[in-house]
């Protein structure tokens, strides 16, 4: 199933499921109980929100090892994670708005999980039992203010910081799958998630052997070599084989 939210003008957002370019409303919770109802709603005909509103999303660093050499860094030993907001989430369209703080903010493609159940220290073998499905993210990053800071909250967590969409996919296989960032039709990122240091399974083995995960977390699991500057007036589209792809306009933020 591919769950996605939208809105109807200034509605109230709900949760569909896309079929053939048409939604269907979710009644109900889809992490729960839920009815599909007909998908006689055309997709053109709403905004796509992004797909979920997380508690907390989990980000994973130095994941790919030709990110790491670029960064001339040293491929770690464990995962490396760290936080963003749930303020910096948008969705499919909404625009990625550069900080007047930063001279150099970067896109990052990622495949993002996104957690089915409450989920504490769970094995990497029956990591896939608590995986809801999966979906796009845009690790958008203050790479100037990462360097400067040492620590990565502030480079990280500016509002817009987090694209996701355009839907979760419940039936996604992330083994093998292209994952690919373009700005203005021009290629930036290239790679395949089997390129991951740690795969998907055990990240959600290490990271709930420190915290509970609620339904609706995100996991963003690192980003393949190639990231590079955005500046105003570009376009983003991060596409990853099987889930679709992540458009996002740019522009700049006025000081004040």
């Amino acid at each position: 199933m591919q769950l996605l939210r939208f809105q109807f003008g200034e509605g109230e957002p709900r949760f569909g499921w896309l079929h053939q370019n048409n939604i269907g409303i979710i009644e109900g919770n889809p992490f729960a109980e839920f009815r599909r109802a007909e998908a006689n709603i055309p997709l053109e005909s709403v905004r796509l929100l992004a797909p979920i509103q997380p508690s907390k999303i989990v980000c994973v660093g130095r994941n790919y090892a030709a990110h790491v050499k670029e960064h001339q860094a040293e491929i770690p030993e464990y995962p490396l994670i760290f936080l963003k907001p749930p303020s910096s989430v948008i969705g499919q369209n909404d625009t990625i708005i550069l900080p007047p703080q930063s001279k150099q903010v970067e896109h990052e493609a990622e495949l993002a999980i996104v957690i089915g159940k409450r989920s504490r220290w769970v094995p990497a073998e029956q990591a896939t039992s608590v995986i809801y499905g999966y979906t796009i993210a845009n690790d958008v990053t203050a790479r100037d203010l990462q360097k400067r800071d040492g620590q990565w909250t502030r480079s990280k967590s500016f509002d817009s910081f987090c694209p996701l969409g355009p839907y979760i996919e419940t039936e996604f296989d992330p083994a093998d799958a292209v994952i690919s960032c373009f700005v203005n039709d021009d290629m930036r990122q290239m790679a395949s998630t089997r390129d991951m240091i740690f795969d998907t399974r055990q990240l959600v083995a290490f990271i709930t052997s420190i915290m509970t995960l609620l339904p609706g977390d995100i996991i963003l699991t690192g980003t393949p070599a190639g990231v590079s500057p955005l500046s105003p007036g570009d376009i983003v589209k991060v596409s990853i084989e099987g889930l679709g792809i992540l458009q996002n306009p740019v522009a700049q933020e006025s000081s004040h």
